[in-house]
């Protein structure tokens, strides 16, 4: 079976977005592979997002601010679920991507618009809540993975249950 292709999508694909990107490949296994990108994104990934990701053992230098722009050509990966995880980036209008995958809102507040004194903890809050989602996310089922409504379902609830912890 092929993995399962996961795009995480965020406005300026600098935080967020790559944080779920490095979670779901390093939880993932090779079964989910994450992805990231954004409507606009930035010219540069935010150093804490760079740091937390080479605390959790991934190469930092894979990282990389990138359009949504490429996940939409012809020979683009194919998605399976796209994940906004800012509420910007779910009230725009996407493209279409290839495949027509499943989409899903997780907002999640954005770490880098805290003070300077505690946006540290903001970005650890934030991708320890990325976390427990995207846990919960690949140890659904495979079956899960054949009814799209199903999965719609599962995807609300990990959510829900995750945004009052």
């Amino acid at each position: 079976m092929r993995p399962i292709n996961i795009l995480f999508l965020c406005t300026h694909n600098s935080a967020r977005s790559i944080l779920g990107e490095v979670i779901t490949n390093i939880l993932g296994q090779n079964k989910f592979i994450g992805y990231s990108a954004g409507s606009s994104p930035g010219t540069k990934i935010h150093p804490l997002a760079k740091e937390i990701a080479a605390e959790m053992g991934y190469d930092p230098n894979k990282l990389y601010s990138k359009s949504w722009d490429e996940f939409i050509k012809p020979d683009a990966v194919k998605m399976d679920i796209i994940i906004t995880v800012c509420d910007n980036a779910a009230n725009e209008t996407c493209p279409i991507f290839p495949g027509h995958p499943m989409k899903v809102h997780w907002g999640l507040k954005d770490p880098s618009n805290f003070k300077k004194e505690s946006m540290k903890e903001e970005f650890k809050k934030t991708a320890f809540n990325l976390k427990k989602k995207i846990n919960l996310l690949i140890n659904l089922s495979v079956e899960s993975f054949l009814n799209t409504d199903t999965l719609r379902t599962k995807l609300l609830e990990i959510h829900k249950i995750t945004a009052s912890s």
